[in-house]
């Protein structure tokens, strides 16, 4: 039998107040601001209210400082299921340490599996993701794992202005996949950038598949940390004659360190940022970022979890 939205609570820390009431708002559903109270030696103490008997999505992105917020999520998962909650969801609009799925030298660890089995063991039931880094989260978690895409929000938004002659550009050969689907929805041609990741903030652009000249391109991905790879694929994208005015769209916009200041650069050539409030946005001058909401998507897909309703056109493809 399925359940009825009269038991649903979502329940939020620090991370992200904004998002999870504007989804509270959408889904005319009770919500909890959880109380973490923070040691003099920075333990984290989560207090979350009355939710026995509840179907509990905790909303927490787990974006910089990572860590922190990561253990923070653990907490109020644990205190929601000490606190007879029925069902725990964790909502994960940026799910830190998908990068780290696989090792590339001995010695290293898999913090996507880490992360995966420490949610389990927290108490969580199910996780639900937005455009994660690696699609093998599914196959590493425990638990079902929901991932749902944020393409089609920026895709609308990119399609109100771009140009006939716009070509999708993927940076690397990991974006190839996201770069189709934004190809497909936009009715946009493909080229696709072949790097070298020197370091982690350093990044080697060496050839580009595709035609880009005289072109407004459009470069896309699942995220942008250090800003990096996408400094990389635009000053290729003009060394092959594309336009300035690039145009860079991904769903989370992490933005640290130096990212802003090697996006706002003159020499890159970059006109415009979208990016998503999976985490919340970071604002800088000289740098003109567009800010598009998954508030609608998330709370489509909570809605429908509870309800025990299919998500499949919310889904990424694989």
């Amino acid at each position: 039998m399925a359940t009825t939205l009269s038991n649903l609570r979502l329940v939020c820390g620090t991370t992200h107040h904004a998002m999870a009431a504007t989804i509270a708002a959408v889904l005319s559903c009770e919500f909890t601001t959880a109380e973490v109270e923070r040691f003099p030696d920075g333990e984290l103490c989560p207090r979350v209210g009355n939710v026995r008997g509840d179907d509990v999505f905790v909303i927490a992105p787990t974006g910089s400082p990572a860590s922190e917020h990561l253990v923070e999520l653990l907490l109020l998962v644990d205190a929601c299921g000490r606190g007879g909650a029925a069902r725990i969801t964790a909502v994960m609009p940026y799910f830190a340490y998908a990068r780290q799925d696989r090792r590339t030298r001995s010695g290293e660890a898999v913090g996507a599996r880490v992360v995966a089995d420490a949610l389990v063991a927290a108490g969580a039931q199910r996780v639900v993701v937005v455009d994660p880094h690696t699609t093998a989260l599914e196959a590493m978690c425990g638990v079902p794992t929901e991932m749902i895409t944020a393409v089609p929000v920026l895709a609308r938004a990119l399609r109100a202005d771009l140009s006939a002659d716009a070509v999708v550009v993927a940076p690397d050969l990991g974006a190839v996949k996201l770069a189709r689907r934004y190809s497909t929805l936009l009715q946009r041609p493909l080229a696709i950038v072949s790097k070298t990741r020197v370091s982690a903030e350093q990044v080697t652009a060496e050839g580009l598949v595709g035609d880009v000249t005289d072109r407004t391109a459009v470069i896309v991905d699942d995220m942008i940390s250090t800003g990096a790879t996408i400094k990389a694929a635009a000053r290729l994208v003009l060394d092959n004659g594309g336009r300035a005015g690039i145009i860079v769209a991904a769903t989370h916009g992490l933005l640290v360190g130096p990212a802003c200041q090697r996006l706002e650069a003159a020499s890159n050539g970059i006109g415009s940022l979208l990016v998503t409030d999976s985490v919340p946005p970071v604002y800088r001058a000289g740098l003109y970022v567009e800010v598009h909401t998954i508030s609608g998507l998330l709370a489509d897909a909570i809605g429908r979890l509870h309800s025990d309703q299919d998500l499949d056109e919310l889904l990424m493809q694989s």
